[in-house]
């Protein structure tokens, strides 16, 4: 049984320290021993919960529950970093740790090294979830992200977290007087939210007809007419809305947990060192003369566009590197519960093994360096560079041919090179989301991972700067521009290797220009 955490001090000593806000504007443009100790601050603050949350979604508390925990702040940093916003980072957080459970157990060959990710309590029963926020609670997880950030962060430390008033005021930097009314507002807020998204979402005119009929009762306290009474037992959607709506009056911690994390959220509630402690909370009370807003809270200062990397955030890449160079490298034996996890799912196996298997769709991967094309999986065209090959020039989709300009090399420190031109690399971050060349640039230059990529075992480029972004086609049609997406999953963003043609793979392409290369595949005159 997992047992909670013990709750630590809310501040070193009681005394509050920056805003989550103004210790996230740290983390770029200013010296990196400065954006460190940011970065130290916001995980001592955030790291106990998301690895308890790690530990529910695994449903192990082993060592694999703090590796999640290290990539998903290293993500939440990196946005950090890029410019997003560093206000209600908790519920984000555990949001993000939900997620990369789910995203590694649907990567087998991740899954073979770490088993972990195979309990049907856990990450296989996550991988075969087909939502993680249950139908009856869309509402609210619609209306929770509409909130403004401090509105958001007052809410789940408070109802969710069972903290006091003053944890989540000292993260937004305000006094708790003023947070007791800002959080009064934002339950207000978060109500008409939900009855906002019942209108919205309503499937028909019968629906938008009871919203206020639901809504005013269930507020006051008050019995349901019988019309209402009578719709409500033959539509679904009004029904789960009378049920949201009357847990925001009594049960909002609940109400929120599911609505935001859907998966083990009852765990993670019942976990909360708040809760344990039976820990008196009072909804704020408005005081005379207070105005009924919401503080506006100013934004951020301005941050550069690049991600500077922080001590914390590069151990945290480091260790999700490694774990991923471990599975992609992994050629051993599976273990029995790793064989029979791969029997449940169908996979198919070589006779007489027990190795874990390549899933179906996974990609012809290059063993790198190599020199190859890349075929885009869903429309089959060859990834290609328009007209000269040059710094600025742009690449995408193109009828696969044995053009020099179709070729790659895609190297072992992640560098997407062309063999064109050797000095040249694809850039993901140089020009809005579309991806252009650009020189290529060691590691540790400002632009390293602008031009280096992850490759999933099921083909997809993953820009080191971003990556829940992947490489794809802009469109279906032949010229379209190459651009950065949100990662899906779909064919669009899987890329194949195809061999080399012009029987020049046993070239090097690092340091071979275009006319040598061209000159060697040549036959020798006699």
């Amino acid at each position: 049984m997992l047992t909670p955490h013990p709750a630590p001090p809310p501040f070193p000593d009681g005394v509050p320290g920056p805003s989550d806000e103004s210790l996230a504007a740290r983390l770029s443009g200013v010296p990196d021993a400065e954006a460190s100790r940011a970065a130290a601050q916001l995980l001592a603050r955030h790291w106990p919960s998301a690895h308890s949350y790690a530990s529910i979604c695994l449903a192990s508390n082993t060592q694999v529950a703090a590796m999640v925990t290290t990539a998903a702040c290293h993500q939440v940093l990196d946005r950090l970093t890029l410019g997003d916003s560093g206000v209600a980072l908790r519920p984000r957080l555990l949001v993000t740790v939900r997620d990369t459970v789910r995203q590694w157990s649907a990567e087998d060959r991740i899954a073979a090294v770490l088993p972990e990710l195979r309990k049907p309590a856990g990450g296989r029963g996550m991988r075969a979830a087909k939502s993680m926020t249950p139908e009856n609670r869309k509402l609210a997880e619609r209306a929770f992200h509409e909130l403004p950030g401090p509105a958001r962060c007052l809410l789940w430390h408070t109802e969710v977290e069972a903290e006091p008033l003053d944890f989540p005021a000292a993260l937004l930097g305000m006094d708790t007087d003023t947070a007791a009314i800002a959080l009064e507002q934002a339950r207000e807020k978060f109500r008409e939210g939900c009855v906002r998204a019942h209108r919205q979402l309503a499937p028909g005119p019968d629906c938008r007809f009871h919203n206020r009929l639901l809504d005013v009762p269930i507020r006051r306290g008050g019995a349901l007419l019988p019309e209402v009474q009578d719709h409500l037992a033959e539509c679904r959607h009004c029904r789960d809305a009378a049920d949201q709506l009357s847990q925001v009056e009594n049960g909002l911690g609940a109400l929120l947990a599911e609505a935001v994390l859907g998966w083990g959220a009852r765990r993670y509630l019942d976990s909360r060192p708040g809760r344990a402690q039976h820990r008196p909370r009072t909804r704020g009370t408005r005081r005379a003369g207070r105005p009924r807003v919401l503080p506006r809270f100013p934004g951020a200062a301005a941050r550069s566009a690049r991600a500077l990397r922080t001590g914390v955030g590069i151990a945290s890449a480091g260790l999700l590197a490694t774990v991923l160079a471990t599975s992609l490298s992994y050629d051993g034996d599976a273990d029995p519960a790793a064989s029979a996890g791969a029997a449940d799912r169908g996979d198919s196996a070589a006779p007489g093994t027990g190795a874990a298997t390549v899933p179906p769709d996974a990609a012809r991967l290059p063993s790198a360096p190599r020199q190859t094309r890349f075929r885009n999986a869903a429309t089959g065209l060859c990834l290609d560079i328009r007209g000269e090959p040059k710094a600025g020039a742009e690449a995408g989709p193109a009828a696969c041919s044995e053009e020099w300009s179709q070729q790659w090399s895609y190297e072992n420190d992640g560098l997407l090179r062309s063999v064109a031109d050797p000095g040249l690399c694809l850039d993901s971050h140089a020009d809005a989301g579309v991806v252009i060349l650009g020189t290529c640039a060691d590691a540790d230059d400002e632009r390293g991972d602008d031009v280096r990529y992850d490759l999933t075992p099921r083909g997809e480029f993953l820009p080191r700067w971003d990556e829940q972004l992947a490489l794809a086609p802009a469109t279906d049609a032949p010229g379209a521009d190459l651009v950065v997406k949100v990662r899906d999953g779909s064919p669009a963003q899987r890329w194949s290797a195809d061999p080399a043609t012009t029987g020049a793979d046993s070239l090097s392409a690092a340091g071979t220009s275009a006319a040598t290369a061209r000159q060697a595949a040549l036959p020798e005159p006699h």
